[in-house]
């Protein structure tokens, strides 16, 4: 009977222990990334309004994770491309593959992250990432991607280069190509990470420096990364901040044709995830297109999902317009926004009349227009200026118009 007892006494106590070291091993699992795709939100696609905001497509909520605030944003410039021809927000992957129209000779997966709206593409192997879609890149671009973190200093640095392939099918050869620019970045929990920039113009190499990187040191919150190539020069943004500036940086003759990632070395429990990739052309000529067009359409002043709150990021496009305004003081202007087609008509409607309404109400505070010179009005999803069918034509339909009076 003792034994038996004893027995019962070891089965117990090992039935604990293991329940114990299950749930310890759940709750690491579950602390970062969650695969499992919610079922029940996929019969609501069609209820949810305009779940991507003007321009990009989930970034951050309004929740305690917000960027900063505008007034950090006083010295940003960038202004994304007149007309978005890409955009991936992997919406279209199903969580748990790898997304079908990227190339790779390594391996990844798209996952959900908690507390973060949309998909991601996980990155925590060793190799070379490179969107298929991308196959040319005009001597006019801006490239945006948001970039998130989950252990700094646990990875590698990951590699972001915009190349001259010789042989697309084969984008590991990206760093002997004799065109390529590439920018790395390597984030540290206490603020100390860097970033460095290497490659090659016509066969010449760049001269390499390095500039740190303490916006990643916050894992919880994603960095918006831009870059900005105008002919030879090119700069590259992490959240508010200019991280490079540099006038001769592209060839001249070159055939830019690739974007690819790299990650150098596998990740110590850490991952990088990539999502929201906006490939933009052509230049913004606020100028010509207010004073002779009578009309200027930006995609670069962008909201928070399902809500009229301006991103800080969308700082630069505001100022475009506004040093317009004071510089011809008569100018008065209508403020229109637009959605795509997602949700429903009336919602649509409704939100484009607000976001409309909180860029100028933006304008008034945070750049002194005088509110007597702007009127306001939405037409949601009614006037779309391209297909309601794929990602990109989603975006460049997502936007806001400033129509001279």
């Amino acid at each position: 009977m003792k034994k038996i007892v004893l027995l019962l006494g070891l089965i117990t106590t090992f039935s604990i222990t293991q329940a114990q070291l299950l749930k310890k091993i759940k709750d690491k699992v579950d602390k970062t990334v969650d695969k499992t795709v919610d079922e029940s939100t996929k019969g609501k696609k069609d209820e949810k309004k305009d779940s991507e905001e003007t321009g990009t497509s989930g970034t951050n909520t309004s929740t305690s994770n917000d960027p900063a605030s505008m007034k950090a944003y006083s010295k940003y410039d960038f202004v994304p491309g007149e007309r978005i021809i890409v955009f991936e927000d992997f919406m279209q992957d199903v969580v748990g593959d790898f997304p079908d129209k990227w190339n790779t000779n390594s391996s990844g997966e798209i996952v959900t992250v908690e507390g973060k709206p949309g998909h991601w593409l996980m990155i925590n192997k060793q190799g070379v990432f490179m969107p298929q879609f991308i196959d040319s890149l005009a001597e006019n671009f801006t490239f945006e991607f948001d970039l998130l973190c989950d252990n700094p200093g646990g990875v590698w640095a990951l590699y972001t280069s915009i190349a001259a392939l010789t042989d697309r099918s084969h984008p590991e050869t990206w760093q002997s190509e004799e065109s390529r620019f590439t920018f790395t970045i390597s984030p540290q929990a206490d603020g100390n990470g860097s970033s460095t920039i290497e490659g090659r113009k016509e066969g010449s190499g760049l001269s390499s420096n390095s500039t740190p990187t303490k916006q990643f040191s916050d894992k919880t919150k994603p960095v918006h990364i831009a870059v900005w190539r105008q002919k030879e020069r090119v700069r590259v943004y992490f959240n508010q901040e200019k991280a490079w500036d540099l006038p001769t940086a592209m060839s001249k003759t070159a055939k830019y044709n690739s974007l690819v990632y790299w990650l150098q070395g596998p990740g110590q429990n850490a991952s990088y995830f990539v999502s929201n990739l906006r490939l933009g052309v052509g230049a913004p000529d606020t100028r010509n297109k207010i004073l002779k067009e009578n009309k200027w359409v930006t995609h670069g002043i962008l909201f928070d999902v399902n809500s009229d709150k301006i991103k800080p990021e969308s700082y630069g496009s505001l100022k475009e317009i506004a040093d317009l305004m004071k510089e011809y003081t008569d100018l008065k202007v209508k403020i229109v926004g637009h959605t795509d087609a997602d949700g429903s008509d009336a919602a649509n409607l409704d939100l484009s009349k607000k976001r409309a309404a909180s860029v100028k109400a933006s304008l008034a505070k945070d750049f002194g227009i005088d509110e007597s010179r702007m009127e306001t009005d939405g037409k949601g999803e009614s006037e779309p200026i391209d297909k309601n069918d794929t990602p990109a034509g989603k975006a460049n339909n997502r936007r806001v118009e400033f129509i001279k009076l």
